[in-house]
C-alpha cells in the first residue's frame, strides 16, 4: 500500500499488489522496480490531470496497475496504469480503431505514459467464470471474427515482421533444445511458418483474446480488454484459446470451432497457430525454461 501526498497533504491511499511488482522485476527487472516506484506519483497526476477519483481497491494484471475511479461527470471509469513498451503502446490504436463494438472503449489516453481512461466493464464477471468451456471458446470466437474484421490502422506492429524474426531466432534456440522430440516439434513449426510467412494478412489482431480477457458489460454481454494488437492473418489468434483451460480432448474440437466461425482456412490457421507455440518455446529457450508440455501436445494434437 502506497500513501502519497501533494504540498505535504495526504491525498489517497493505493495499494500495489505484491505479484504486480513481483511480475515487473522478473520481466522487466531495473526498468519494472521504477515503474512499481513511480505508481503513486503517476496515479495522483492523472487522477488530478482527469478529474477523477478513487472508487474502489485497486486491480492488476501481469503487466498493468488497475484504479476504479469516477470522473467528474459521474461516469464511472478505470484508470490503466503500464509500462509502456512496444505491446502496450499498440492498445490505444486498437481500442480507438474499435471504438467500443466488441472491445472496451477508450475514454482518454496519454502517449508519452501509456496511461489510459476506459470504460468500466464488470470486473467479477469474466468469461472465465463459465463453467461450459465449450461456450467460452464459442464467445472468444464471435469476438474475433468481429474484432479482426477490422482493418489494421497504420503504425501497429506486423505479423510478417514478427514471423521474420522468429525464424532468424530458431536455429540459434534448436542448438539450445536438447531433447531430440522437442527440439522436431520446434523444427516443424518454423518449417509451417515459413508456409504462410509471405502472406502475414492485414487485419487487427488482438493477439490476447483468452477468457480472462473477456468481461461483461451492462451494454454487451462481452467486450475484449487488454489487446497487444498486431497487423496480421487471424489464424494468430486461435492459440490462447487452445492453451486456456487446457483440456487435450477439447483441442481438436476448439480448433475445428474456431475456425468455423472465424471463416479460416484450416491449413494456415494451423500453420499460425504453431507459429504461436514457435514464439512461446523461443522465449522459453531464452529464459532457460522448458518448454511446457501441454503446448507441445497442441502441436501434436493438430498435425
Amino acid at each position: 500500500m502506497s500513501r502519497f501526498t501533494h504540498a505535504g497533504i495526504v491525498r489517497c491511499v493505493i495499494d500495489i499488489p505484491g505479484d504486480l511488482a513481483a511480475a515487473q522485476e522478473r520481466y522487466n527487472g531495473a526498468a519494472g522496480r521504477a515503474f512499481v516506484a513511480g505508481l503513486p506519483d503517476l496515479a495522483d497526476r492523472f487522477l488530478d490531470r482527469w478529474r477523477l477519483r478513487l472508487d474502489g481497491p485497486s486491480m492488476n494484471g501481469v503487466c498493468a496497475l488497475v484504479l476504479p475511479v469516477v470522473r467528474a461527470d459521474g461516469l464511472r471509469a478505470v484508470l490503466k496504469l503500464q509500462l509502456l513498451d512496444e505491446e502496450s503502446e499498440g492498445e490505444p490504436v486498437a481500442l480507438r480503431a474499435w471504438d467500443g463494438d466488441g472491445a472496451v472503449r477508450l475514454l482518454d489516453h496519454d502517449p508519452t505514459t501509456g496511461t489510459l481512461l476506459l470504460e468500466r466493464l464488470d470486473e467479477t464477471r469474466t468469461l472465465a467464470g463459465l463453467a461450459d468451456t465449450r461456450e467460452a471458446v464459442l464467445v472468444i470466437a464471435r469476438l474475433l471474427a468481429h474484432l479482426t474484421s477490422f482493418p489494421a490502422p497504420p503504425g501497429l506492429r506486423r505479423l510478417g515482421d514478427i514471423a521474420q524474426d522468429l525464424l532468424e531466432r530458431t536455429p540459434w534456440a534448436l542448438g539450445r533444445i536438447p531433447d531430440p522430440g522437442v527440439r522436431r516439434i520446434v523444427a516443424d513449426c518454423a518449417a509451417a511458418v515459413r508456409e504462410v510467412a509471405h502472406e502475414p494478412g492485414d487485419r487487427l489482431l488482438h493477439w490476447d483474446l483468452h477468457d480472462g480477457n473477456v468481461l461483461a458489460a451492462d451494454r454487451a454481454d462481452w467486450l475484449a480488454i487488454d489487446p497487444k494488437p498486431l497487423a496480421g492473418d487471424p489464424g494468430f489468434e486461435l492459440w490462447p484459446a487452445l492453451d486456456n483451460r487446457f483440456d487435450a480432448a477439447e483441442v481438436r474440437w476448439r480448433f475445428d470451432a474456431m475456425t468455423d466461425v472465424l471463416g479460416l482456412d484450416r491449413e494456415r490457421a494451423r500453420a499460425w497457430t504453431l507459429g504461436r507455440l514457435l514464439q512461446n518455446a523461443l522465449w522459453d529457450v531464452e529464459d532457460g525454461r522448458p518448454t511446457e508440455g501441454h503446448r507441445l501436445g497442441i502441436a501434436r494434437l493438430l498435425a
